[in-house]
């Protein structure tokens, strides 16, 4: 059976031009990136190329960037890191409420250490409140923390006007843009950001291995302990292979980003459009334009998402739920309730996220096959 893959969000596949840079790493270029020998010396000016592609691709330096695990880590590491370095001078944070677990789970731990941390509201498209958040500001915020785009719905913030909101009231602004990096250009310096998560296997880069950008002048805390890699911000032993992998990820979205993007919408606008004409009661979650290129969340009334996937999944279609990292839950997404839509209208929701292998072809046996099961699901 053909696999058709439509879960773009979750992960991606490794590209075989990335899979080829990586692969030296394991074997003949083993080095220890902080070991002053030969071989070791090559595996640190891997580690700092791939950087200087990070950097690029953010237009920073490349000694405002520092690898990590993941994009989780990187949220950890950017809002922990900012509340201890800063706690002296106010213990507020806010986010919005429709953050990944990652955000979300980091301030409730912060909470539990006497933090204070506001989640914002937003409308039926989920989008924050902007008059909301400069009302949340006080003598005491540290932090804005509001993700670039949303997992679930692919809504974009209006990152550039929170950064100047921000920068305006002298608050540090971090956002999680694991979603964005790939589908979206980002200028750090123009969109007033001041430090930004990234994981590589979002882009077509592997797994385990993410970054945090970090503005030169903002000090943060480290958050575990052990060696002096990362500028000393990140122990542990730098990870070449996946490194490398993310840079050449990075360096590659940048350079078909225009091809790409335009190939996600058309085939996206494509799907919404087959599935409103021949489901009249779906419903598009989310900002209709204002959304990520290859994101379309549906709510089909009286059918269980849940069902709907399993049964797709038996014709070789890889679809979602939700998000990835709260799949296997029957409690209804935080991000779909948040938007206003009722827990049975939220378990009625699949998220189809589109990638570059994809093909109209794909999209059209897809749509076929929502609409055949969704008849059998609804008879039932």
């Amino acid at each position: 059976m053909k696999i058709r893959y439509f879960d773009h969000a979750a992960t991606t596949s490794v590209k075989e031009e990335v899979l080829k840079e990586m692969l030296p790493y394991f074997s003949i270029r083993y080095g220890n990136a902080s070991s002053i020998y030969g071989i070791g010396r090559q595996s640190k000016k891997a580690v700092e190329q791939a950087r200087e592609r990070v950097a690029e691709a953010l237009n920073c330096s490349q000694k405002e960037i520092y690898f990590t695990s993941c994009g989780t880590e990187s949220d950890n590491l950017a809002i922990k890191g900012i509340a201890y370095a800063n706690k002296e001078k106010g213990r507020h944070i806010i986010t919005s409420k429709i953050e990944h677990p990652a955000v979300l789970q980091t301030c409730e731990t912060l909470e539990s250490q006497g933090y204070k941390v506001t989640y914002l509201d937003v409308d039926k498209e989920g989008i924050i409140l902007l008059d909301e958040l400069k009302s949340a500001i006080t003598d005491e915020t540290i932090l804005i923390s509001v993700m670039f785009a949303n997992n679930e719905i692919g809504t974009i913030q209006p990152i550039k006007e929170i950064g100047k909101i921000a920068r305006e009231h002298g608050v540090l602004f971090h956002t999680d843009a694991v979603q964005a990096i790939g589908n979206v250009k980002i200028n750090v310096e123009e969109l007033n950001i001041d430090l930004l998560s990234l994981s590589a296997h979002k882009f077509y880069g592997p797994k385990g291995i993410g970054a945090l950008y970090v503005r030169e002048d903002v000090e943060f805390e480290r958050t575990q302990d052990g060696g002096h890699q990362e500028k000393n911000k990140r122990s542990g032993t730098e990870n070449v292979a996946g490194i490398v992998g993310l840079g050449k990820a990075i360096q590659l979205s940048c350079d078909n980003f225009e091809w790409y993007n335009k190939k996600l919408l058309t085939l996206r606008d494509y799907y919404i459009s087959q599935i409103e004409e021949k489901i009249p009661n779906a419903k598009l979650n989310g900002h209709r334009t204002q959304r990520l290129p290859g994101n379309a969340n549906i709510s089909i009334p009286s059918v269980q998402g849940e069902a709907l996937l399993l049964n797709l999944d038996n014709e070789g279609i890889c679809i979602s739920t939700g998000s990835a990292c709260t799949s296997g839950s029957l409690v209804p997404s935080h991000v779909l309730t948040a938007i206003g839509l009722s827990d049975e209208l939220a378990q009625s929701s699949i998220r189809v996220t589109i990638g570059d292998e994809n093909t109209k072809e794909d999209i059209n046996f897809l749509i076929d096959k929502i609409i055949e099961n969704v008849n059998k699901l609804a008879k039932k």
